[in-house]
This record gives C-alpha cells, structure tokens and sequence, in this order.
C-alpha cells in the first residue's frame, strides 16, 4: 500500500507579531508621504434594511513635509441621522482605529496570538489574533484577526472591532464589528483602501442596525500621482 504525501502545514515566524509591527512602521513612514481622501458614509436602518438617516462626509488627508497630518473637509457633512450621534470615539476610530497600523511603538499595547494560516484575497497569510493588554478611560484600541502576507508580513485585511464598549447608568455610546482591506500601493507598501461594517447594536432602548463604508481614494505621493494595484 503507498502513502500518497501531503503538505504540512507551515509554522508562523516565533515573532510573527514583531516582523508585523516592523513592517507596519515602514508602511507608516510610506504613507505619511501620500495625501488621499476619505469618504465615510454611515447608515441608521430599519428592521428590512431600508435606510432611516445617513451620515456622510468627505476628507482630504495631507501630510506636511514634516509629517504633520491635516484634514480638510470637501463641502459640509450631511447629517440626517435619527437615531444616532456620531460621537468623539467614533471620530477617532476612523482616523486611527478602522485603518488600524500596527507599528512597533504600539505593539506592546497589544497582546497577539498566531491563528494559522489562511488564502484570503488570492494572498497566502498568517492569521494573528490580537487584543489589548490593557485598557485606561479615554483609550481606544482595535480587538479582532489580521490576515497578513507570508513573504513580507504586510496586513491584508483586518476584521474586528473598536473597543471598550462605553456603557454608563445615563449613555450608551456602542460601535460596530467592521472589515478594513489593503491594497498595495505601487506595488510596496499596501495602504487601507476600504472599511465596512454592517452590525446591530444592542442598546438598552432597542437593537439599532448600523451600516459603515469608509473608501481611501487618490492616494498621491507628494507631487506624484499613484494609484494602487491589486495583485
């Protein structure tokens, strides 16, 4: 009788997590070299998917030659939201949390875990669990997977969610479980170029279906113009 061989499974990096983070660090310095907008729409639905109020806005994000960031909004933003209320946190999970970088000076805030390995988007990666260590009033952090390339560890894609949840005897302020993808840009580094999410929120007044799009678009190198190409 043969043995008809089979493929082991390949084992992680010991320091996947690290690799992850230095990678990151070089896609952020990349990055803070592209101006690109950011269009967030957010959807109130109702119990058959029909949309109640909408929040919407656009932003050009600039990088100075000094790396400072500035965001200037494209017209005003429109709010017919009925239900909702954007707040502070949500302001901050899209700028920092949804299109999470993981870079070396924030990895230690984080507490990761290898989950294997996983095709996702025609990508061969490694699945990394990650969560906070610890979380003090007023911070933000991303718990969730990250899917990351196996040849130069660039995240791929990302699913999970911004916490804490905040819940006092007086408000509720809860946010969605979401999906952020990469695209590589020029073909490096690879950059957010999509966030969405589309999760009831289970609020003490009654569940609330809330849907989110984020779009990264026209990401520009100073005085160059790029595109991303999807491999």
């Amino acid at each position: 009788m043969l043995l008809i061989g089979f493929a082991r499974a390949q084992e992680p990096p010991a320091n996947l997590a690290k690799l992850v983070a230095h990678r990151e660090s070089e896609s952020e310095t990349e990055r803070n070299e592209y101006t690109y907008r950011q269009t967030v729409t957010i959807e109130e639905l109702d119990d058959h998917g029909g949309a109640r109020g909408a929040y919407r806005e656009i932003r050009d994000i600039i990088f100075s030659p000094k790396h400072d960031r500035t965001e200037d909004l494209v017209g005003k933003p429109q709010n017919n939201l009925k239900f909702l209320i954007m707040t502070e946190e949500d302001f901050r999970d899209v700028r920092d949390i949804q299109p999470l970088v993981l870079t070396e000076d924030r990895l230690w805030n984080y507490e990761t875990k290898s989950r294997g390995e996983e095709n996702m988007d025609d990508v061969d990666c490694w699945v990394l669990q990650v969560r906070p260590r610890q979380i003090l009033d007023g911070q933000r952090f991303f718990e969730g997977m990250i899917w990351v390339d196996k040849k130069e560890y660039n995240i791929v894609r990302m699913e999970g969610q911004a916490v804490p949840q905040i819940r006092t005897t007086k408000t509720e302020n809860l946010f969605p479980r979401f999906t952020t993808l990469r695209k590589p840009i020029d073909g490096k580094h690879w950059f957010p170029v999509y966030t969405y999410a589309d999760d009831t929120l289970q609020f003490r007044t009654g569940p609330q279906r809330e849907r989110l799009r984020i779009a990264y678009s026209n990401y520009k190198r100073f005085g160059v113009d790029s595109t991303f190409i999807a491999k």
